[in-house]
């Protein structure tokens, strides 16, 4: 899968408030922000996600690996792109990258696994087929 497979879902500004006492970026809002920008590239799997996200259904993240390559600190702008790397038949693989916007510098990426999750069962439920096909158009995963 080519670099270009990547979307932007994610903008955001490091904050004091969001650094440790030497003035990066602190591990705990690092998963933060990709997990904002997961939300947004899973609205854009399936833009029903806030309306259709009924109490039947939902996401359960079942593993989470993060590299930090290069620190970000007070008042960088950061932008994060995600893309879908796999699709099983009741999970989906994400891949996300950190961008320092100022010089495009890479500073961290994340790989998750994300489970559709029945939430009345209490298990797991096969992806819809709407997303599957969205994920192909938009990432050439099938």
């Amino acid at each position: 899968m080519a670099d270009d497979a990547f979307v932007t879902c994610g903008l955001a500004v490091v904050h004091p408030w969001l650094c440790d006492r030497m003035g990066h970026l602190t591990t705990r809002h690092y998963m933060g922000m990709f997990d904002d920008a997961s939300y947004q590239l899973f609205a854009m799997l399936d833009p029903d996600a806030d309306t259709s996200g009924s109490a039947e259904q939902g996401w359960a993240d079942i593993r989470h690996e993060i590299a930090y390559l290069n620190e970000l600190g007070v008042g960088a702008l950061v932008r994060i792109e995600g893309r879908v790397t796999a699709l099983g038949r009741t999970s989906i693989g994400t891949e996300y990258r950190m961008v320092r916007q100022s010089d495009g510098r890479l500073c961290a990426t994340l790989a998750a696994r994300t489970v559709c999750f029945d939430l009345v069962a209490r298990e797991a439920a096969p992806l819809p087929d709407p997303l599957r096909a969205k994920a192909a158009a938009l990432f050439g995963i099938d």
